[in-house]
């Protein structure tokens, strides 16, 4: 199948060769099985005809976006101890209407459960989720996050984003908002840049659902974001102990 051609429901079809599958997941759709509704590698699985398909990382609900799975056994634990030593690239964009306790910089702290049935960022580093992030004015009442997520915790960009006052808008979870309008929730798996058999791969794909994604501010300010891994990204210092306070 050539890049870019299929288009699904669920899924439109980025790259599809011997040894990956690279899909844009539209938003609404789970990844994991429900009682309705059937898995996303099942569906990958019947809709092209694919009878060998390993996971390798997962999006929520909400998140649309860059979605990868490896068709083979060799490739799939080559970029399985790829995502888990966090040597994989991945850049989510997201837009909220508040506005944050910071504009960029570091998100960080270990998950805990809420009481909603969500997460939450504790002030511990005992294993922390870190993400990094910068931020614009679309001048319109929204803001534009451009994230760089250092771990894969479950709702880590969602959970870290509610953390600095900025709630994912259009999430049913994170955002308090008793009369939010929105057509989707605007968080998008953006960039994905990895190694597989030592050649690289890079992919940076516009979110194509949802009326604020589509809009000329948004439009005006993303380009400057092309390339997401060439930006001057700070130097994330690893956790230590040290670094734990003591009353942890």
């Amino acid at each position: 199948m050539k890049v870019g051609e299929g288009w699904f429901p669920m899924f439109s079809v980025i790259e599809n060769n011997e040894n990956f599958l690279l899909i844009n997941k539209h938003p609404g759709f789970s990844f994991h099985e429900e009682a309705e509704q059937e898995g996303m590698a099942g569906v990958l699985r019947s809709r092209l005809k694919i009878k060998t398909l390993f996971t390798v990382h997962r999006l929520d609900r909400i998140t649309s976006g860059l979605l990868l799975f490896a068709k083979k056994k060799e490739c799939a634990q080559e970029l399985s101890r790829q995502f888990r030593q966090r040597t994989v690239e991945k850049y989510y964009i997201a837009l909220s209407d508040r506005v944050p306790k910071k504009k960029q910089g570091l998100i960080k702290g270990d998950m805990e459960r809420s009481r909603r049935g969500g997460w939450k960022l504790a002030r511990t580093y005992r294993n922390p989720a870190v993400t990094q992030f910068i931020s614009r004015s679309l001048g319109n009442g929204l803001r534009l996050f451009l994230l760089k997520p250092h771990t894969g915790k479950t709702h880590q960009i969602r959970a870290a984003l509610k953390s600095i006052g900025s709630p994912v808008l259009g999430d049913p979870l994170y955002s308090k908002a008793k009369e939010e309008c929105s057509d989707r929730g605007y968080l998008h798996a953006y960039g994905l840049r990895f190694f597989l058999q030592r050649k690289k791969f890079e992919y940076v794909l516009l979110p194509d659902r949802g009326e604020h994604f589509k809009s000329r501010e948004f439009l005006e300010e993303i380009i400057q974001y092309e390339k997401p891994w060439e930006l001057k990204w700070p130097l994330v210092k690893q956790i230590t102990k040290a670094d734990i306070p003591r009353s942890c």
